[in-house]
């Protein structure tokens, strides 16, 4: 398959790539298929040193506070992050929180912490939140899906005021500040104006609040034609608002399973779904079902997605990373083409199979990205390329 290059695809920045962090038992399949991964904080650093060496720049720590989809454990996102930061030299550590779990001026005062321990490696990904359980039985308001996303943009209006202004106010439906400043800032890194934010959602009001407000925007497993339509929603709300003509960046998530045939790949992802913890799957299935349907257009997050898709709870398997390196390293730039900046990605294996994409598909996709940029009249900027140290990643 050839996809045709979006406008708005950047040829000359590589690709960057990220993966999410494993905090939660049972790995990120719901299966009862081996997984070689754990939720502990040992197995976590050393797999955070191993991507990092490994060329990827970013990792993704989730948040939930009932555990839950087939996981009786897990531990909290920014404290597992903040870890994380410590424990390693480049990659940026993203620590996804909940507006209505916190109010965004602590949390605007944390990511500073976190911003000056580690060199400016912290960043936010903020979850407008489905789980209705984990608001109620805290004894907190429950709001409504579009709701939701209009507090979420009130509370990252408030987190760039914090970080980039003095006597800083804000009136809000949901929050209000009142000349406030927070001492010390953020770290003065050249090309960015604060921490970086990240935002989720595949639904309508999603995309017009990623547009909006959020510096990435973060995207479940989708396929091309389902991911450019949710990237032409974002880049429309960005050109009505005051973020015009910049929209956000754009990642992607997706479930890896390179094996050296695209037949073993395929016998494994078969094993995962006839493995699945099918009360689990059920049980999350039937959790997340008014996530799409409650919106105002009945497009949301997990509105079509089946009972195989659910397996792996971020619909990564709708992004299609399965078969050979060869195989996902092309099917990688053909999402680079319609504008994806990050590829989220999860693992059976992470340890292992973190070390093995460094190894084995980050080179073809560099070369693949090489060649598209000449194709098209550029160069790839090979500058911006994060340092690896493939030797030394599982030493």
């Amino acid at each position: 398959m050839t996809t045709t290059v979006s406008p708005i695809a950047d040829l000359e920045a590589p690709l960057k790539f990220a993966y999410w962090v494993p905090n939660v038992s049972g790995g990120l399949v719901v299966s009862t298929i081996e997984q070689r991964t754990s939720w502990d904080f040992d197995y976590n650093k050393k797999l955070a040193r191993i991507a990092e060496r490994s060329g990827f720049e970013y990792a993704l720590t989730q948040t939930r506070y009932a555990a839950s989809y087939g996981a009786d454990k897990q531990h909290e996102a920014t404290s597992f992050s903040l870890a994380l930061l410590g424990a390693t030299e480049r990659l940026k550590v993203i620590s996804a929180v909940h507006p209505g779990m916190w109010h965004p001026g602590v949390l605007a005062k944390f990511i500073i912490t976190a911003d000056h321990i580690s060199g400016g490696r912290s960043a936010v990904n903020i979850v407008s939140g489905w789980l209705k359980d984990e608001f109620t039985k805290f004894g907190l308001p429950w709001l409504e899906h579009d709701a939701r996303y209009d507090r979420t943009q009130e509370f990252i209006d408030i987190l760039r005021g914090l970080w980039t202004e003095t006597g800083f106010s804000y009136s809000g439906d949901y929050y209000d500040i009142d000349e406030f400043t927070l001492n010390p800032p953020p770290l003065d890194i050249p090309g960015r104006a604060h921490p970086e934010v990240f935002f989720g959602g595949n639904s309508t009001a999603a995309q017009f609040a990623a547009g909006k407000t959020a510096d990435w925007y973060f995207s479940n497993g989708r396929s091309l034609e389902g991911f450019q339509e949710n990237i032409a929603g974002v880049v429309k709300s960005a050109a009505a608002g005051r973020r015009a003509p910049n929209p956000p960046k754009f990642g992607l998530n997706g479930f890896v399973i390179a094996r050296d045939t695209e037949a073993e790949a395929t016998e494994t992802l078969r094993e995962i779904i006839a493995k699945a913890h099918r009360p689990a799957v059920e049980g999350f299935a039937e959790a997340v079902k008014e996530a799409g349907q409650s919106t105002r257009d009945g497009k949301g997050m997990w509105e079509d997605s089946t009972f195989e898709d659910m397996v792996q709870y971020n619909d990564g398997f709708r992004s299609k990373l399965i078969g050979t390196p060869e195989q996902i390293a092309e099917r990688i730039i053909e999402f680079k083409k319609i504008g994806v900046n990050l590829m989220l990605t999860c693992y059976l294996h992470f340890q292992e199979e973190v070390e093995a994409f460094g190894r084995d598909v980050l080179p073809i996709v560099r070369e693949l990205e090489a060649d598209l940029a000449r194709r098209n009249g550029t160069e790839l900027n090979t500058d911006l390329l994060p340092s690896t140290d493939l030797e030394g990643a599982l030493a």
